[in-house]
C-alpha cells in the first residue's frame, strides 16, 4: 500500500460524502443514471447486476463506473449534481497525478521508456468507480455469495480507498486468503492482468474478494482502474523474457482482453 501519497484529505473525505449521499437515495433517482452497456462501462448499478466471479451468485453491491471520465464535463446530464461531477473530476486528477508517479518508477524497473505506461493510458479505458456494500443478513445469502465474487483486475494497477471498514481479502503466495483491515491514508494497489502479461508473470495479478457485509454495517470504497487505451499491443517486453523465462503469454490487446472480463462479469445483461 501507499501513504503519504499527496491526496487531500478534504478531497477524499468529499468524494465519500458524495458517494455515500447517492448510494442512500431512492432507487428509482438512481435509476436515472444507469450503466446501460459494458462496452461504455459508465454509470449506475443497483445490487445484483454484476458477477466479478461469473461461476458465482451475483455481487452483493451497488456502483457508480465512470469511465473515460475526463470526456464528460461535470454539467453533463450523467451526473447526479454538478457538484458531485466536479468532485469527481477532482479526485481523478488527483489520484493520476499518483498514477503517474508509479508508471514511471515501474518503467525505470522495467527498463523501457519513461513515458511507457504514462503513453498507453490516455484515460479511454482508466475507470473511476463507487462501491456500496450494504448491511446484509446472512440468512439472505445464497451459498458462496459474496460483495465482491473472488477476481482479478484487468488492467495495470487498481488503487484503492477504504472508508473506515474493511473487507478486502487478498490471495497470498500460499493461497491464503488474507483481509486487509481499514488504515486511515493508506492507498491499497493492485497489479492487473495486464501488468502480469507485460511483465511475464513477474508481477502476479492480486486475486482478490470481498466478503458481505453481515455484521450490520455499510462498508464503502473507491477504486481507480489504470487501464491502457484499447489499440495497445500487449506482449511480454524485452527485460521479463530470456532463455530460461520463454514468453508465457501470447500478445493480445487491451482492449480484447478488458471487454472481455467486463462481459463476463455482466453474463451478458448488457451489449459488448
Amino acid at each position: 500500500g501507499l501513504t503519504d501519497t499527496g491526496m487531500p484529505p478534504q478531497l477524499l473525505a468529499d468524494t465519500f460524502a458524495h458517494a455515500e449521499t447517492f448510494f442512500a437515495s431512492n432507487e428509482a433517482d438512481k435509476a436515472r443514471f444507469a450503466y446501460r452497456s459494458a462496452s461504455e462501462n459508465f454509470g449506475y448499478q443497483r445490487l445484483y447486476q454484476e458477477h466479478l466471479d461469473p461461476t458465482k451468485p451475483a455481487d452483493v453491491k451497488q456502483t457508480f463506473t465512470m469511465r473515460n471520465l475526463a470526456h464528460h464535463a461535470p454539467t453533463d446530464t450523467c451526473w447526479p449534481s454538478p457538484e458531485f461531477g466536479a468532485c469527481m473530476h477532482r479526485f481523478h486528477t488527483a489520484a493520476m497525478d499518483i498514477v503517474q508517479q508509479l508508471e514511471a518508477r515501474l518503467a525505470a524497473s522495467l527498463k523501457v521508456d519513461s513515458d511507457f505506461f504514462t503513453a498507453s493510458h490516455s484515460g479511454e479505458n482508466v475507470s473511476l468507480r463507487l462501491l456500496h456494500y450494504p448491511a446484509t443478513n446472512s440468512a439472505d445469502l445464497q451459498p458462496d455469495q459474496l460483495g465482491a465474487g473472488e477476481h482479478t483486475d484487468y488492467g495495470l494497477l487498481t488503487l484503492l480507498f477504504q472508508h473506515e471498514v474493511g473487507g478486502l481479502e487478498v490471495l497470498d503466495q500460499n493461497d491464503a486468503w488474507l483481509p486487509i483491515a481499514f488504515e486511515p491514508n493508506l492507498i491499497i494497489v493492485n497489479s492487473g492482468d495486464l501488468l502480469e502479461r507485460w511483465t511475464n508473470g513477474h508481477y502476479r495479478s492480486t486475486r482478490h474478494r470481498v466478503q458481505p457485509q453481515t455484521d450490520g454495517t455499510d462498508r464503502l470504497s473507491v477504486a481507480l482502474f489504470v487501464d491502457p487505451d484499447s489499440d495497445v499491443r500487449v506482449t511480454p517486453l524485452a527485460s521479463c523474457v530470456d532463455a530460461s523465462r520463454p514468453a508465457r503469454f501470447p500478445p493480445t490487446t487491451a482492449g480484447e482482453h478488458i471487454q472481455a472480463k467486463i462481459n463476463a462479469s455482466h453474463r451478458d445483461r448488457f451489449d459488448s
